[in-house]
């Protein structure tokens, strides 16, 4: 996928950002699924985080249009629900991008799906990296983010949630 590039669509889409994390790209958040070219163009398949993730749409349109100005072929988005996306598809660079922007990245991995039905994660704050941290609300700025507070420097900050 990524490694193999021959028509340089991975690297442009590398430059489409995330609309909610602008310091991410949608392939570094893991949504770009799969780019091909199809009977009447390329066709993308993208992955929402969320199922009705609001952000899906500026997403497709960014890349239909970053792609065609790229290509001057049609693009066609697909919505790939199967697998469905998780957290432990980001890279430790991605989540390092995450904490530097004041989010905190997801802890654990989601092999184990009790973790999202389980007490709220431990987790350190991107600002002054305590690990005295409260949540405050299971839902933050977005639906795949909770807010929690910094009890240290009392700052409020987003955790992206892991799923």
């Amino acid at each position: 996928m990524v490694g193999d590039d021959p028509h340089g669509w991975w690297a442009c889409l590398e430059g489409v950002p995330d609309p909610e994390i602008p310091v991410i790209s949608i392939v570094e958040l893991g949504v770009v699924r799969d780019i091909r070219q199809g009977e009447h163009g390329i066709d993308v398949d993208l992955s929402p985080t969320y199922t009705g993730c609001p952000a899906m749409d500026m997403m497709a349109e960014d890349v239909q249009k970053s792609l065609a100005e790229k290509t001057g072929q049609q693009v066609q988005v697909h919505l790939v629900i199967d697998p469905p996306w998780t957290t432990d598809w980001l890279s430790e660079s991605t989540k390092d991008k995450l904490r530097a922007y004041g989010i905190a990245p997801p802890v654990g991995s989601t092999s184990d799906k009790r973790e999202l039905f389980g007490p709220p994660a431990q987790v350190s704050c991107p600002k002054c990296q305590s690990a005295q941290t409260e949540r405050v609300s299971a839902f933050g700025s977005t639906a795949c983010k909770s807010l929690y507070r910094c009890l240290d420097c009392q700052e409020p900050f987003d955790y992206f949630k892991c799923h």
